[in-house]
Parts: structure tokens; sequence; C-alpha cells
């Protein structure tokens, strides 16, 4: 199992390969959330739920990069120079966008795994960037793609500055700062998320995605929580975010929902969570759109 201090070290480790440079991370995932809960703990915030789940673990770092990075690709030159002298190889299938570091011995156990992603595609229309669902080609090539995330439209809206503080992996104490997403994206991209792994046995049927949004709105804090809702109401028309209420509606709205089944399903879960809250929170955030019937048109 990869440790927290490990993917902190990873993390340092490119950090200061671009600490020159005019490259910013956009810290998602599994990963993003545990900086986000450690930010309002060590602050001691107020924040929308008391009672937050276990922490859980993760071998991914989510890097999520600023669509200027890939249309300037001469700025995203570092990142792909460093992630190849730091011993990341090429996932197969998904080449130039996710990179894998072998664990002891060269084994897959204990690997560090990295996924390079960006906004949606629409961002880059008009640019000599190529794009398609699963890649952002930037032109010229520097050998590094990302994925769209086609619901992260409100990617660089509300990013919240943290410092990432540790060890880099030649022993050296170091820290840099990170970005954080809003809790309003965040939440978003973990709704999709949970969709599209619900039925997949390899990623526990959405089980830490489903805890994650918990998470998410468990540690928004109360500027956050007034934030998300105007970004609500300014997004509202926008068909991933309608998605998105229909997917609250679907898998979030009862204790008998599949989405509240597999949270409670997680090794993460303690019964103390506020389910009730949580349930309603989200429901405020996305709503779900009333359905327009053809005599109503």
């Amino acid at each position: 199992m990869i440790m927290i201090t490990q993917l902190q070290t990873a993390l340092l480790d490119l950090l200061y390969s671009v600490q020159d440079t005019d490259i910013k991370f956009i810290i998602g995932g599994g990963f993003g959330i545990y900086l986000k809960t450690e930010f309002v703990r060590q602050r001691g915030l107020r924040t929308l739920f008391q009672e937050w789940p276990k922490v859980r673990s993760t071998n991914d770092l989510d890097l999520f990069l600023r669509p200027e990075l890939l249309i300037d690709s001469v700025k995203l030159k570092p990142l792909a120079e460093a992630i190849s002298r730091l011993g990341y190889r090429v996932i197969l299938g998904a080449e130039k966008y996710q990179f894998a570091k072998p664990g002891p011995g060269g084994a897959d156990a204990g690997s560090i795994k990295i996924d390079i992603l960006t906004g949606p595609q629409s961002y880059f229309a008009g640019t000599r960037v190529k794009v398609d669902s699963r890649r952002v080609r930037p032109n010229p090539s520097v050998g590094m793609h990302a994925h769209p995330v086609n619901e992260a439209s409100t990617l660089e809206i509300g990013l919240l500055p943290e410092m990432v503080v540790g060890n880099l992996s030649s022993g050296e104490a170091w820290q840099a700062e990170v970005l954080l997403p809003h809790p309003y994206t965040f939440s978003m991209m973990k709704l999709f998320a949970f969709k599209d792994r619900l039925n997949d046995t390899n990623k526990e049927f959405g089980r830490y995605h489903a805890l994650d949004i918990y998470t998410i709105l468990a540690t928004t804090t109360e500027a956050e929580w007034g934030h998300a809702l105007e970004m609500r109401d300014q997004h509202r028309n926008e068909p991933s975010v309608i998605e998105a209420g229909d997917l609250v509606a679907k898998y979030f709205s009862s204790l008998e929902c599949l989405g509240m089944i597999r949270l409670r399903e997680s090794r993460y879960y303690r019964p103390e969570l506020q389910l009730i809250d949580f349930m309603s929170a989200l429901q405020e955030l996305f709503p779900a759109r009333a359905k327009t019937t053809a005599q109503e048109k």
C-alpha cells in the first residue's frame, strides 16, 4: 500500500523539477481531497459537516494542467522531461497522459501512477491543439498529452492555494505550492467518475468515488459553500450541470439509492457520517431539473 508520505515525496520531486517554470499543478483525485482535508483541519476552519470519513489510501496523482500550458506547449516541455527523468513509464493504451513509476524491484505493487488531465475539449476551440474525447495533443508535440474532463467547465474558478510540505526522494526537506479545485468543481467531477465506475469491479464499483463526494462536501468551508451556490446559479444551464442534477437524483437522493449504498459499503465509511445532511446539501448544489412533457412544450 502506498503511504501518503510517498505520494507527497513523488509530488514534491515533480514540483522541484519544474520550480523555475510557469507550470502550476491543480491537484485532483484522492490526494487532492487529502490535501484539502489537511488544509481545513490544520486551520480549524468551520466546515459543512462535522463528521468526516477515514482518510482513504491512493496510489494516484491526478495532475490537472491549465489549458494555456497545452496551447503554448513549449511551457510544458519541462514537465515531460521531469516525468521521464524521475523514472515514470508510459501506461499502455494511455500513452503520454498516464504514467507509472514501478515499486521496489520494478514490481507493480507499490507503484505510483500519474494522470495528466485538463479542462473540457471546448477550452481548445480555435487553437492549434488537436483534441478528441480521450486526448488533448499539443502542437508542436512535446511528448505529453492530457485527458480532457468535459464536466470540469469551472476548473479554473475558485482555486485554493495550498503548500505541500515534506521531503524529496533525496531526503532534503522541501515545500511548494499547488492548487486545489473548488468544491463545486470537485464534486461535479466525482459525480461523473462515480457514474463511470459504478459497474467496474477493478474500481470497487465506485465506492470510493461516492465516499469522496461526501468528503468534498464535508470539508467545504462556509465561504466556499456560498461561492458554490453562486456557481450553481451561474452555470445552471450547462449540459454537464443538468446531467449532474440527474445523477444526484438517481443515485444520491435517498438511502436506498445505489450511490448511498455504495458509500456505506466503502471500507472507509463510518456510521457517524451525516448522510441525511449530505444528501440534502448535494441536492441543493445540483438540483434535478423538472422534466418537460410534450403537452407542456
